[in-house]
């Protein structure tokens, strides 16, 4: 495949899979799915590869979740929601390699999804973290509501849903959301040292760990299924849709002259 969306480079044993479009915030399209899909399926399996760095493109953003632009009621891929979500989550879980989410800006949406699903969060003290579904009419209900939860806990999981708000670098730090947190200008550095932690430790050792951990949230995947296919039917609905469209025009949606 060759890549559009994604920059993908292998260093000292580290995969680096970097989202690269920075004028959208490195927010996804379908398109951007499968390239991130075949990218894990790449380094998960080279035997030369010891551990997956995900990041985004710039200063700005890690991701911000879907791209609204590609966002009419459905997306514009493959897969229930119109993206293939269950099979970038599974993916980052099934590799055998951990996988590093390098937070530099903005984790928001679905990018801050895809940092709690990753084995570890290394950010920036310029990362914000924080979820926006219920502002423009969308939820992530499987790995992003109930794996959250597991993360930072049920409490904290559903504050960060009902309320859309944002979360400092520091804050995801101590609710369990982060691993650690180092100055802007170090974050590079602070990833290359725990790639060179993990590439002097067995890979055979890692991979039954991360297998084992994944096992006691297993049956969230199916979760995530049954709830990205209400999802589907959601965003064909005009409260969802209203999210949408207020998005683009820049107005404060009116969600209750269709919500339940």
């Amino acid at each position: 495949m060759t890549y559009e969306d994604i920059l993908y480079e292998v260093k000292d044993g580290a995969a680096w899979i970097t989202i690269n479009r920075p004028e959208k915030y490195n927010a996804f399209r379908g398109q951007t799915c499968e390239e991130l899909i075949h990218a894990f399926n790449k380094a998960g399996w080279d035997k030369s590869v010891g551990v997956i760095v995900l990041t985004g493109a710039g200063d700005k953003a890690f991701c911000t979740g879907g791209d609204q632009s590609a966002h009419e009621g459905q997306y514009d891929g493959r897969g229930t929601i119109g993206l293939p979500m269950e099979d970038l989550h599974s993916i980052i879980r099934d590799v055998p390699k951990p996988v590093i989410a390098r937070v530099q800006g903005f984790a928001i949406g679905g990018g801050n999804v895809l940092a709690t699903i990753c084995d570890f969060t290394i950010a920036g003290d310029k990362a914000v973290f924080g979820q926006v579904g219920p502002k423009v009419g969308s939820v992530d209900p499987g790995f992003g509501t109930a794996f959250l939860a597991r993360v930072v806990g049920e409490k904290k999981a559903r504050e960060i849903w009902y309320l859309c708000r944002r979360y400092s670098a520091q804050e995801a730090l101590d609710m369990g959301l982060a691993n650690t947190v180092v100055p802007h200008d170090q974050l590079d550095a602070e990833v290359e040292k725990w790639c060179a932690e993990i590439m002097e430790k067995s890979p055979t050792a890692i991979a039954l760990a991360k297998r084992s951990f994944n096992m006691d949230t297993e049956h969230q995947r199916g979760i995530a299924g049954l709830g990205m296919l209400g999802l589907s039917l959601y965003y064909d609905t005009d409260e969802s849709k209203e999210g949408g469209i207020a998005f683009k025009e820049k107005r404060k949606p009116d969600f209750r002259k269709f919500g339940m």
